[in-house]
């Protein structure tokens, strides 16, 4: 599926929707979810036109979706969430709950979270 350049996600980094931003370097944006489904949900983008879902990740994509990952931990540690635990979450199509088709990773965590499967 092409990228649809005015997702919501792609208006949070042009700055034409306001977002409670928690992290920013110049690959990843991070920010507080409007309806958060833990404690502490934060959303994590890349800045650049990624692929729409991890479905369409290739090989070409290894590195983008490993730092995806650590920069993840790294904003969970910052955000106080590494000594209790998190999760982090990839929604991959409608009937997983990606709303947003623009790649993005979720961070849960505050509290328990309860068994995923």
């Amino acid at each position: 599926m092409a990228y649809d350049r005015d997702n919501i996600f792609a208006k949070i980094l042009r700055d034409e929707i306001p977002s409670d931003r928690v992290y920013e370097d110049g690959e990843f944006v991070a920010f507080r979810d409007i309806a958060p489904s833990a404690p502490v949900h934060l959303i994590v983008i890349p800045r650049a036109e990624p692929p729409t879902s991890p479905a369409e990740l290739t090989d070409a994509d290894v590195g983008l979706a490993g730092r995806l990952v650590v920069t993840a931990s790294k904003i969970a540690a910052q955000q106080g969430l590494a000594g209790s635990g998190y999760r982090l979450v990839l929604n991959c199509g409608e009937h997983a709950g990606q709303t947003v088709r623009h790649l993005h990773l979720h961070i849960l965590g505050g509290g328990p979270l309860g068994p995923v499967a």
